[in-house]
């Protein structure tokens, strides 16, 4: 079987998808059998060397003209082009920040300090065609060896796209929603994630994106009756929805 000619490539992010592959230390050997690694920041310094490529992995959000070059690039190179992390899909964490790019430069570089040529951040889709989604904030380790095995084989995954409700039932968790009354978006939440927050206690905040056929407007309701204003709920239900605020939550 030829090897995966793979790069992992980041843009704006804090590396965490990264390291979630890094750390299957156990695993490792046996998946650089089958992939040629091109290039991978945090795990070589070697430099990529151009050619065409089977798989390219992207975390991170775009929020600058440069990336976007960059990215454009990388799909006319890969056969599959994969978007890896909430950031990617969504723009995660980085896209919440309303205040103007300029003062946020001013605050890193200091007032007199480098113009940076940015815009808010983006997510992939904005500007390619993507072929896989691995969400997660960070992605769950089996779910990118699944997806490179799959690959490897010549397929996509099979990631699950049920709501993380159905994992919390399965592992016998108390209910957060109806039961505690915590804000937990649960009902409408991509699975994949073993209900890894309800599980110790913790509201789930959406970060794998929505679930299939997620009933919002239900959830919006829930929400509601349990006193939170609908700014806030709005607020919550759009920080992983891709930036799609005015219809993400109807």
């Amino acid at each position: 079987m030829a090897k995966l000619r793979v790069l992992y490539e980041r843009f704006t992010s804090c590396c965490g998808c990264q390291l979630s592959l890094l750390n299957c230390e156990e695993e490792l050997a046996a998946l650089a059998e089958g992939v040629e690694q091109v290039a991978f920041p945090m795990a070589s310094s070697a430099p990529d060397d151009g050619k065409a490529l089977d798989v390219a992995l992207i975390e991170g959000s775009v929020s600058a003209p440069e990336e976007i070059r960059r990215l454009m690039a990388l799909r006319r190179r890969a056969t599959w082009l994969v978007a890896v992390g909430a950031c990617a899909l969504s723009g995660g964490i980085n896209a919440l920040g309303s205040v103007d790019r300029g003062i946020l430069c001013a605050r890193v570089h200091g007032e007199g300090g480098p113009c940076l040529e940015v815009f808010p951040p983006q997510p992939l889709q904005r500007f390619v065609t993507l072929d896989l989604h691995v969400p997660g904030c960070p992605p769950e380790a089996g779910e990118l060896l699944g997806a490179l095995g799959a690959l490897l084989r010549g397929g996509l995954p099979a990631l699950p796209d049920y709501p993380v409700c159905m994992e919390c039932r399965l592992r016998e968790n108390l209910c957060l929603l109806k039961e505690r009354q915590l804000p937990c978006l649960g009902p409408v939440t991509r699975a994949g994630c073993q209900a890894r927050c309800p599980s110790v206690g913790v509201a789930c905040e959406g970060c794998r994106g929505w679930a299939a056929e997620a009933n919002r407007g239900e959830e919006f309701r829930l929400l509601l009756d349990l006193g939170l204003g609908e700014g806030e709920i709005r607020r919550r239900m759009t920080r992983f929805a891709g930036g799609d605020h005015e219809t993400s939550v109807s």
